[in-house]
């Protein structure tokens, strides 16, 4: 099944893609790969969920978070590809989760993420190398940061 039938299928709700709040792009497409800058927890309704793990808000918050920032960046993909149907794979990401500093299942966090684009992309293309690591804060308070690396057609 092809990757936007899966989003359909699945219920989700794209946000709109999210404009650079700097000085660079959110996609850069170098060969056949494509080159996802770092994503916050965009909603549909242009808000942005944030708060530290541990301090305001719990870790299922930061699951939510890393599966909205997931969202978001299907979102940036789609707009700029035309199609999720170009994703071959996703290859790294790194995720980035603003937390107290004793906090320590930051993969947990991130699986958020990484359970959607399996989802999405299946076992064998949405599972890709990962880091998943903590941080003292993120722009604008948001809960989490995700950046990532596709292999498109």
């Amino acid at each position: 099944m092809s990757a936007d039938k899966r989003i359909e299928e699945l219920g989700l709700e794209l946000p709109p893609a999210p404009k650079p709040q700097g000085v660079y792009k959110p996609l850069v497409i170098v060969g056949n790969m494509a080159y996802v800058s770092g994503h916050g927890p965009l909603k549909s309704d242009g808000k942005l969920l944030s708060g530290r793990v541990g301090q305001d808000v719990d870790q299922q918050a930061g699951y939510d978070a890393a599966r909205q920032t997931g969202l978001a960046i299907l979102a940036t993909l789609k707009a700029n590809l035309g199609s999720l149907d170009r994703v071959k794979r996703v290859v790294k990401s790194l995720g980035m989760v603003n937390c107290v500093a004793d906090f320590q299942n930051h993969p947990a966090v991130i699986n958020g993420y990484s359970e959607l684009m399996a989802q999405v992309f299946g076992d064998e293309n949405g599972i890709a190398a990962r880091s998943a690591v903590g941080m003292g804060s993120l722009p604008g308070n948001i809960t989490v940061e995700i950046e990532a690396i596709f292999e498109i057609e």
